[in-house]
């Protein structure tokens, strides 16, 4: 009995640690739980995430089976063709093709050109802005006279003028030429929250402890900045649908006969079309509102789901 009662005592020693990290890792919920607990509280941004998910895989989907040649082919006998017919869903333009597809296969190439757009400028943005606001000095004078160069350069011609000379370009050109100057608005935010980072007690001590400088700005100050990093990365995707559009309805966007949303809200440059053939651009534009604030919905969750792992974070620290 003594044997008995002396093994399980060794046994409870040697578990203890480990029982004892079960029961914290239960106790504290994953990231995912919180975000996803953050959206069930939230039906507004639950509706817009099942929302924008649907729509974008749709009409990744769905564009795969259309024929944009075919589709942008003039049709006479469709000419502003109404509505809520069979051969046309949502009607058809002055060339007698049809809104529907047009409008999937034009959300296709705004949505991907403002991912793409998305993620190239804002990692340039805050890797600039990271490295300048963590070594400031020297460092932070030579790459902030770079910004305000840019900053000088007027953005929405030269986008123009570069658009006006390349004799062919297509959606991943546009992209690039887009991302060479839509980083700078994500970079000064970034610099400006590192720059306070940097003078705080745990960047001293990583310093202290021989760390190296690229893992204190990516493992350290990066996350501890992350929400903000989420909330301006989501802005910034809203932001860019709206860059591609602007500038397909000025003509300086995707080439001719590429649909996307900006060339179908050109459609209202047309008094006529404004009110006598309201579906070749209100559809395009009311998706557009949709989006975007689908989009701002689903950023204030997330940014509140990463405050609140922040905070769990530091009390289980």
């Amino acid at each position: 009995m003594k044997k008995d009662i002396e093994d399980v005592t060794t046994i409870s020693a040697k578990d203890f640690d480990k029982l004892s990290k079960e029961a914290v890792a239960e106790a504290a919920p994953s990231r995912a739980r919180i975000i996803w607990g953050e959206f069930k509280a939230d039906k507004p941004a639950m509706v817009s995430l099942f929302l924008l998910v649907f729509f974008i895989l749709f009409v990744i989907i769905a564009s795969i089976f259309i024929n944009t040649p075919k589709m942008m082919e003039t049709n006479l006998m469709g000419y502003y063709a109404k509505p809520f017919t069979p051969e046309y869903w949502l009607g058809a333009d002055s060339g007698g093709r049809s809104i529907a597809k047009q409008l999937i296969v034009g959300s296709k190439n705004s949505i991907s050109i403002a991912i793409g757009l998305t993620v190239i400028s804002s990692t340039f943005g805050i890797c600039w802005g990271l490295i300048s606001g963590y070594y400031g000095g020297m460092v932070d004078l030579v790459m902030q006279r770079v910004y305000d160069f840019m900053m000088i350069i007027p953005m929405l011609m030269t986008i123009i003028v570069i658009v006006t000379i390349i004799s062919y370009y297509n959606a991943i050109t546009l992209t690039l030429i887009l991302s060479i100057f839509y980083w700078m608005g994500t970079s000064r935010l970034i610099r400006s929250r590192t720059l306070s980072e940097a003078q705080k007690d745990y960047v001293a001590a990583s310093k202290t402890s021989g760390t190296s400088s690229l893992k204190i700005i990516f493992r350290e100050i990066m996350p501890n900045i992350s929400s903000l990093i989420i909330v301006d990365t989501t802005l910034s995707f809203a932001e860019n649908i709206g860059v591609e559009t602007g500038l397909s309805f000025l003509g300086f966007g995707l080439p001719m006969r590429t649909p996307s949303l900006g060339t179908l809200i050109a459609n209202a440059n047309d008094p006529e079309n404004i009110t006598g053939y309201w579906w070749t651009w209100f559809p395009a534009a009311l998706e557009i509102i949709i989006l975007c604030l689908s989009i701002s919905y689903i950023g204030q969750v997330i940014r509140r789901s990463t405050n609140a792992v922040q905070r769990l974070g530091k009390k289980t620290d």
